[in-house]
């Protein structure tokens, strides 16, 4: 006969060490700065200069003394905040806007534990999901404003114009022109990290998952046919939820030929799945992390409902961190309430804009052009002439 005893326990695993989080305090100051976190990079030097007339600013960043001298030229005040580091932050502000990546989601916790208005320009798709999830459970009093879609946010803005103008959105269509040539800070180029995971997408009403890079089409971009792909972005996700569009897509597409032909044959090699990782991160980047003196920023928004097409170029001759920047400072002014609207509450997208018809010229307002052709041109018109599609690309 076969005893059972009782078998000797096993010595209890120790517990990973951990350390706590750092707790940040922001204390909402309504007549104090603005605070801008990573407000002297390549786009927060950007909105650093378009805030100043209208704010004090507070700029925060790792290293203090890049900072300084714009914060000199502004009349700002300049802080240390390292987001990876240990050392808490505090600071009474009016308002914050995070212009670096935020991966642990310091900025926005302290924010909400203030009760300070907060607006991010950085989160890629699934960040960004997450950020709203956080907000929507702690219930913030202050809003929360996710305008991570292309640009800042402008393309959200654009978009929800269009369809104010239509009475609604069935499609849209984004399709971006990246211009090698412009200024562009490491993390601008962040997405190339990202080219090798599926994502999902909402196509017909229904969610399905795609690979990046894949439903080539040319498209004309204002005066410049550009060959384009899909690419993660986060209004793919927003714009169903906000405007009740049952389809939504974003590709982007570079102003040199060769360069697209390039990445699209290095994602046909498969070097997006197997060379992801910190490894080649530097490989990946490297693609298109080329910045130049300047450049101009592109990209082209079409929005239909019940048949009928409304599209818009956007153009700024100033370059994508400026259009960038752009899109933050609209942010700024819609959680403050200073653009005409009474400010919102709870946890919103660029595209819940209460002024939609006012888009046009709050972009116009900093050197923005917005090109609409309306479903009234007339056929054979220069503007109707060059807003169709030109279809997949061989």
């Amino acid at each position: 006969m076969t005893s059972l005893t009782t078998p000797t326990p096993a010595t209890p695993t120790p517990p990973l060490a951990t350390t706590p989080a750092p707790r940040d305090d922001l204390i909402h100051d309504p007549s104090g700065p603005v605070l801008l976190v990573g407000g002297y990079g390549t786009v927060g030097a950007e909105l650093a200069r378009i805030a100043a007339p209208f704010w004090p600013l507070l700029l925060a960043g790792r290293t203090v003394a890049r900072g300084r001298p714009l914060a000199e030229e502004l009349g700002a005040r300049v802080e240390r905040w390292d987001l990876a580091g240990p050392e808490p932050f505090r600071a009474g502000v009016r308002a914050v806007a995070a212009v670096v990546n935020d991966p642990d989601d310091r900025v926005l916790r302290a924010a909400m534990r203030g009760g300070v208005p907060y607006v991010d320009i950085t989160r890629w798709t699934a960040r960004l999901q997450r950020a709203a999830i956080v907000a929507a459970l702690h219930g913030p009093a202050a809003p929360v404003l996710l305008s991570s879609s292309w640009m800042g946010g402008v393309t959200g803005l654009v978009a929800a114009s269009l369809a104010n103008g239509l009475g609604g959105a069935d499609t849209v269509d984004v399709a971006v022109r990246w211009d090698l040539k412009d200024r562009a800070g490491a993390d601008s180029v962040e997405f190339m990290d990202r080219l090798g995971l599926d994502y999902e997408i909402t196509e017909g009403g229904q969610r399905r998952t795609v690979m990046p890079l894949g439903d080539v089409r040319r498209v004309r971009i204002g005066d410049r046919p550009t060959k384009v792909a899909r690419i993660d972005t986060p209004e793919q996700f927003t714009l169903p939820l906000a405007l009740g569009a049952a389809t939504a897509a974003t590709r982007i597409g570079f102003s040199s030929a060769a360069s697209t032909a390039s990445l699209l044959a290095v994602k046909r090699l498969g070097f997006f799945r197997w060379g992801r990782g910190e490894r080649f991160a530097a490989a990946r980047r490297a693609l298109l992390y080329a910045p130049g003196e300047g450049g101009v920023a592109r990209l082209r928004i079409d929005v239909t409902h019940r048949g009928r097409t409304r599209t818009a170029t956007v153009t700024d001759d100033a370059g994508q961190a400026h259009l960038t920047a752009v899109g933050a400072a609209l942010g700024l002014h819609r959680i403050l309430g200073t653009d005409g609207a009474d400010a919102p509450h709870g946890v919103l997208f660029p595209e819940m804009t209460p002024i939609p018809s006012r888009v046009p010229e709050l972009l116009a307002g900093y050197g923005v052009t917005l090109d609409v052709t309306d479903p009234t041109d007339p056929p054979g018109s220069p503007d109707a002439d060059a807003a169709p599609s030109e279809g997949p690309a061989a």
